[in-house]
């Protein structure tokens, strides 16, 4: 997108990359709303065929005969629709040409799209993070509803789930750096957009033809509902006075049976001030086994709370990362476009294609890391999976950094042979120097995405509630769109205060910028990033998790003798229970 925006639409370098990147941001925040949903009112697999089935195709029309194109969408139609409509606008908008500023070879003195020729273009990226929001917090967590995610049946896998789901995905990826970018760069944009806009209706006919094959799980209510009772409980009895012993806090299965299909979350000694919300007072009726939930909350869902709270800080970590490397893409994108791409005397790589060499990383690194290197460190860890996924996580954030110091010296060079050749001032001519310099920092970060990408995935779904799990895969995407605001503002801070002259990212001729500058700044922020990663999960404590391993089976609890009529009162569970606590760290 960053090649359309600046050569078809004439658009700066810095407001192309920034448009960019509050359209990611603004994908990224709406998933919040779209798993909320999942989690509360439907079942992720019926929230997302409500969502389809009613959209209104009628808004498609308008796409073709104004400037102002699919308005009056509520927020019951179809997310994946609203993504489709906007797939269909932005292509409708390449195709027409008055969507578009006249042609500039040059790129000097370029006129640039006015305001209504970029009003599609919004309106089609809007569409389109609405859409997203619907899909991106549901797809993990149902795909992974569809198997036996308990502990004792991924330990008896030899492959990982989330692996294959990002190999799965980045093989979507290459499919459209090869094919669709070859289209889009050598015939038109207009069937470069078309196609993959049509491969989206093919897919939604697909998921609904396949519906009544999936495995639909009960949603356990409102999530922040749940959160807020025990927050509520927790400050009416504050003052109240915590048994010495945990096992008198209040529990109830059967209130939480929907909430722990898997197993039950036990106690733990952190956060203490959240208990006060779980103990039973003489002012809570002994006999109830339907409590008033705003002042009394089970362990389970205190529990809820907690987990909730340890994953914020680990999953912070990814917004300085987003921060520092949003921009990268797009600026390795123009770098691309300056430098020799010819494969041979009539094949030249289309510039985005470039980024086919860290997805390629990605595939090879995924098969690499489940089928040698799992199987080797687990001799030496005892863990099952290598490592654990914040291990894997800090891995995948030092070999980012490594990514971005690399392309340091690289567009060192590049400028270089500029200047030998007087290619500084031209812009649009090819330097002689082969694009196949770029490769390492892609590669690193295809590395860098198999290790910290893919474990923060498996580290929210691990770790986070069993009835909130699209919403914990909604904070990955909340990272990511705070992470992309933040390096919007911090690239514009730059553009703003590096001067005219000397300025590190140039609107029009990159030659004449200090990228490399830029690149180091990021660097030093990812290092700090590291550091704070470190520290948060050095003070990290897992999910303690009470695993149903076989539910044929009768369990006989265990109650003490001084366990209040609460816990008397509890319907025994008809599974066998295993303790299990899931190593992170």
């Amino acid at each position: 997108m960053i090649t359309y925006l600046t050569q078809q639409l004439n658009l700066p370098l810095v407001k192309a990359s920034n448009i960019l990147t509050n359209f990611a941001g603004t994908a990224s925040l709406t998933p919040i709303i779209g798993a909320l949903i999942a989690d509360s009112f439907a079942a992720v697999i019926r929230y997302q065929l409500k969502l389809q089935l009613l959209m209104n195709m009628h808004d498609n029309l308008h796409c073709s005969s104004s400037y102002r194109p699919c308005d009056d969408l509520s927020f019951d139609t179809s997310r994946w629709i609203a993504l489709w409509q906007g797939m269909i606008c932005i292509t409708i908008s390449a195709v027409l040409p008055r969507f578009r500023p006249p042609s500039c070879p040059t790129q000097q003195n370029c006129k640039e799209a006015s305001t209504l020729q970029l009003s599609a273009l919004y309106v089609s990226l809007l569409l389109t993070s609405i859409g997203m929001g619907g899909t991106r917090p549901c797809v993990v967590t149902f795909a992974a509803d569809q198997l036996d995610m308990s502990k004792s049946k991924t330990e008896s896998r030899n492959w990982n789930f989330f692996n294959w789901y990002w190999f799965s995905m980045a093989f979507a990826t290459l499919t459209a750096l090869t094919v669709v970018v070859y289209i889009q760069d050598q015939t038109s944009w207009g069937w470069g957009l078309g196609l993959p806009t049509v491969s989206m209706g093919i897919a939604i006919l697909a998921f609904l033809v396949g519906s009544p094959l999936y495995n639909k799980v009960k949603p356990g209510g409102s999530p922040l509902v749940r959160l807020a009772q025990v927050v509520v409980a927790a400050v009416k009895k504050r003052k109240a006075v915590a048994p010495a012993n945990p096992g008198l806090l209040y529990e109830n299965r059967e209130l939480d049976a929907s909430l722990s299909f898997n197993g039950r979350l036990l106690h733990t000694n952190q956060f203490k001030w959240i208990d006060q919300a779980a103990i039973v007072t003489e002012y809570d009726p002994k006999d109830s086994t339907s409590p008033n939930l705003w002042r009394l909350a089970t362990v389970h869902r205190v529990e809820e709370l907690k987990s909730i709270i340890r994953i914020l800080p680990i999953s912070a970590a990814g917004i300085l990362l987003i921060t520092a490397t949003s921009h990268n893409q797009s600026f390795a994108i123009q770098q691309a476009r300056s430098m020799d791409r010819h494969l041979s005397g009539s094949f030249e790589i289309p510039p985005a294609s470039m980024a086919v060499f860290s997805v390629l990383t990605v595939l090879l690194g995924l098969t690499i890391y489940e089928r040698l290197f799992v199987p080797i460190v687990r001799r030496f860890t005892g863990n099952p999976a290598g490592i654990t996924c914040l291990q894997r996580m800090g891995i995948g954030l030092a070999f980012n950094i490594l990514s971005t110091v690399v392309s340091v010296p690289v567009e060192i060079k590049r400028k270089a042979v500029a200047t030998d050749y007087n290619l500084l001032n031209k812009p649009t001519f090819g330097i002689p120097i082969s694009v196949f310099w770029l490769v390492p920092q892609y590669c690193l970060h295809g590395v860098s995405e198999v290790f910290y990408y893919v474990g923060h995935l498996e580290f929210l779904y691990d770790q986070s509630p069993e009835s909130m799990r699209s919403t914990a895969m909604a904070l990955y995407w909340i990272t990511v769109s705070i992470g992309n605001y933040l390096g919007t503002f911090m690239v514009s801070l730059v553009h703003k205060y590096t001067g005219k002259e000397k300025n590190w990212l140039p609107d029009r001729n990159l030659n004449k910028g200090k990228l490399e500058y830029y690149y180091w700044l990021v660097s030093a922020l990812q290092v700090l990033n590291l550091l704070y990663f470190v520290i948060c999960s050095l003070y990290y404590t897992p999910k303690p998790l009470e695993e149903a391993i076989n539910k044929e089976k009768a369990d006989e609890d265990i109650v003490p003798d001084e366990v209040s009529s609460w816990g008397q009162n509890e319907t025994n569970v008809n599974e066998e229970l295993e303790l299990a606590r899931h190593g992170m760290v």
